[in-house]
């Protein structure tokens, strides 16, 4: 009986994933034993925490019917900008960086947001016209150079260097990021207009809810979410360069459809979103383990997450089909 109520209150899909994970985790422990460690463990979390944190966004903004193509360019053009900033003023406070990267962040997402919601704009249209800009005004401000790591300050790459209890930095602000997040969606009114407004547009608007303002806002989020993301990625690399996170808005993307937010708004889990972020850092962090030569892990990534992705929905779609069968009787 309790068995029972554990997996309900987990979820078909949840579930799907856990089995999942631990399926794919003993496969790659056999090839390679150093997987299961804590060391590795460790880094592979530390290395997945940037995309966990940007996942947070991109759910919210799927949830309500959107897409964000602009992430990887935000956070080039928000690292470059607090890159050029540490360089030159190097005595700046790590916490002035994070908030500086933040406050430009959401900015960015706010001006994307006004565009989806009071300009009309298809968000995939938008967006993928802000990565462009962003992108180029990247390269404008750095004029096609790199910030490289001897020119930034020891305290500003600590940033993700640091730790509290053996627990990376990156991975605290992962967690934070996430206890905040499942208060908001979870215990918040606008979290639930969130949902209502992915689910059906028509009756949140009979409703009363403001679509454009709840529209803005998770772009908003989204772009805040970035620009704090742009900060760790330059810290945690200690580099700024032009191409930073080109192409990662889809390892994003595939990290909340893996958690089971659907594609066409309305639905997504907090828990969920663990455990597709969860999937993609096992992925990216086992192939080279495994020595898979680096031109098939491109591909080898697309099969996994499609099979993930496919186990998933065989899962849920039994469930659903066991719940029918019940209400029949």
């Amino acid at each position: 009986m309790k068995s029972k109520r554990l997996t309900n209150s987990i979820g078909s899909r949840e579930l799907g994933l856990i089995l999942f994970i631990i399926l794919i985790s003993i496969i790659i422990d056999i090839r390679n034993p150093i997987f299961l460690t804590f060391s590795n463990i460790g880094d592979m979390l530390t290395d997945t925490s940037i995309l966990a944190i940007l996942a947070v966004g991109m759910m919210l903004v799927i949830i309500t019917g959107g897409i964000d193509l602009s992430i990887g360019s935000g956070i080039a053009l928000t690292g470059m900008i607090v890159g050029l900033t540490v360089a030159r003023y190097k005595n700046i406070s790590p916490a002035l960086a994070i908030l500086m990267g933040t406050v430009i962040g959401t900015g960015l997402g706010a001006l994307t947001g006004l565009i989806v919601s009071r300009g009309k704009v298809l968000p995939i249209i938008a967006t993928l016209g802000m990565m462009n800009i962003y992108r180029g005004i990247t390269f404008l401000i750095s004029g096609g150079q790199w910030v490289d790591a001897y020119e930034m300050p020891e305290s500003f790459k600590n940033i993700s260097r640091s730790s509290f209890l053996g627990i990376n930095s990156l991975v605290i602000f992962a967690v934070i990021i996430y206890i905040i997040a499942y208060y908001f969606v979870n215990y918040t009114r606008t979290g639930r207009q969130i949902y209502a407004v992915g689910s059906n547009k028509y009756a949140a608007e009979i409703s009363g809810i403001p679509i454009n303002k709840i529209t803005w806002l998770v772009y908003t989020i989204q772009g805040a979410l970035y620009g704090l993301g742009g900060v760790l990625w330059v810290s945690r690399y200690a580099s700024a360069q032009n191409d930073s996170a080109q192409g990662f808005e889809m390892m994003v993307i595939a990290a909340c459809v893996l958690g089971g937010t659907n594609i066409n708004g309305g639905s997504g889990t907090i828990f969920g979103l663990i455990l597709g972020s969860l999937i993609i850092g096992i992925i990216n962090n086992a192939l080279p383990l495994v020595k898979i030569s680096p031109f098939w892990q491109t591909a080898l990534q697309g099969l996994i997450i499609l099979a993930a992705v496919i186990l998933n929905a065989a899962i849920a779609k039994n469930r659903e089909k066991q719940h029918l069968m019940r209400g029949e009787e």
